[in-house]
């Protein structure tokens, strides 16, 4: 086995993906990792439960040997044994994203010898993460066309901050996955909104779709307002773009002492700039792709100007692989992604 491979979790974000797309990259090529200053950009530093959970699935997952992993650390020692698909349930034991952890573990489970079923418990709308449809809607189409095979279930909703929610995957796995071509997005085929109330009053949601379908041109075409109960206090609002080669979702998260009309705002400007970028993949989606592009040894996507989480995986990557990924801008909205075919 190669010698650790060490990273510095203070480049660029600083943030917990540096952990995630380490760990995923590791049980992949079955290579040990020293990572240190972990999430040294964030306050507090260190591990949180979110990503010590992340770290604990993917050392199950893998019979790995493992030092560091406490609430708090900043350095850990992680040394994969060879993949062991199956059937695990992991719990995050507080409302920490259950679409995060997934994006740590998933990835060397689309290659794995067997089949996996996973059933993760915390929260599945949570700021700051992709909520579960963003996963369904946006990034599990895409990685079909990269001859994935996973199917995603959201068995029970978790708002922040009390959790509970229940996320599940089952997965088929491949012997390969094929590089993404996404550099048009098609015409638009719809435009739909959907604001979701757990605990909440009708008329929070009620007051979002009216701000979508004021400042959206075109407007919403559907509209869709979801009560629930039973799954914590809290309140979402998407808006779902569907065109001929991809669907974008963008979201915002009402906040307590925020004005839905504040939320709904946002949500509409950044929709407004996907539409008139008239480009393929937005940020998150952006962010999603690099990994899985890792695995298949190549593809491109058109995206907006990358992020600084963008750019961070990019960097992560790099250390694990003796490929360089080229950002190549083509105008002021227009920046291409790529991976030369291995």
């Amino acid at each position: 086995m190669k010698p650790p491979l060490r990273i510095d979790g203070s480049m660029g974000e600083g943030g917990g993906q540096i952990l995630r797309s380490a760990l995923a990259l590791s049980l992949h090529l079955q290579r040990p990792i020293h990572l240190i200053n972990i999430r040294a950009q964030r306050r507090p530093p260190g591990l949180r439960r979110q990503h010590l959970t992340c770290l604990l699935a993917a050392a199950e997952l893998s019979g790995a040997t493992l030092e560091g992993a406490q609430i708090g650390s900043q350095e850990i020692h992680f040394t994969p044994g060879p993949l062991r698909p199956g059937r695990y349930t992991f719990d995050i034991g507080t409302a920490g994203s259950t679409t995060l952890l997934l994006q740590a573990i998933l990835p060397p489970l689309l290659l794995a010898s067997g089949p996996s079923h996973l059933t993760l418990h915390g929260g599945t709308h949570n700021p700051q993460a992709p909520p579960f449809d963003f996963l369904g809607q946006v990034l599990l189409p895409q990685l079909q066309r990269m001859g994935a095979r996973v199917r995603l279930h959201l068995q029970r909703p978790g708002f922040y901050p009390r959790g509970g929610g229940i996320l599940a995957a089952e997965i088929e796995p491949v012997s390969r996955l094929h590089p993404l071509e996404l550099t048009e997005r098609g015409e638009i085929q719809e435009i739909a909104a959907q604001a979701v109330v757990a605990g909440l009053p009708r008329h929070i949601a009620e007051r979002e779709l009216k701000v979508l379908a004021e400042r959206l041109d075109p407007p919403p075409a559907r509209s869709e307002i979801v009560e629930l109960s039973e799954c914590g206090i809290g309140n979402i609002v998407t808006a779902t773009v569907r065109c001929r080669h991809v669907t974008e979702l963008f979201c915002g998260f009402g906040e307590r002492g925020v004005r839905a009309e504040k939320i709904a705002g946002a949500l509409a400007g950044e929709v407004r700039n996907y539409l008139d970028a008239q480009v393929p993949v937005g940020p998150h989606l952006a962010d999603q792709l690099l990994v899985p592009l890792a695995l298949a040894g190549g593809g491109r996507f058109i995206t907006l100007p990358p992020t600084r989480h963008t750019t961070t995986t990019i960097r992560v990557i790099e250390a694990f692989l003796p490929w360089k990924f080229s950002l190549e801008q083509q105008s002021p909205t227009h920046w291409q992604v790529g991976l030369p075919h291995q």
